[in-house]
């Protein structure tokens, strides 16, 4: 059975743009190597992390959280073993 077309309003925020839920699914898309979903082009979503600070923010936590789960993984840690300790920051 096809999908049904999601309204335009539906997919459009308060202040005329994408709305910042469909823009964190398109960059967890963007983050885990899948296509953005339907509706949302690169160049949208480039606008929108543009002139959104909370999507940007959100962006930046989530780039952090994928590199955090890769470094435990490269150390081989199991479930329930221990986790190596925080990263060392320069300063």
């Amino acid at each position: 059975m096809p999908a049904l077309p999601v309204p335009v309003t539906a997919l459009i925020g308060e202040d005329g743009g994408m709305l910042c839920s469909r823009i964190r699914t398109a960059v967890s898309a963007r983050l885990d190597g899948e296509e953005l979903p339907p509706g949302v082009t690169v160049e949208q979503l480039t606008a929108h992390l543009e002139g959104c600070a909370a999507c940007r923010l959100w962006e930046t936590r989530a780039r952090r959280l994928d590199e955090d789960v890769a470094r435990l993984r490269d150390a081989g840690t199991a479930p329930g073993g221990e986790a190596p300790g925080p990263p060392r920051r320069a300063f």
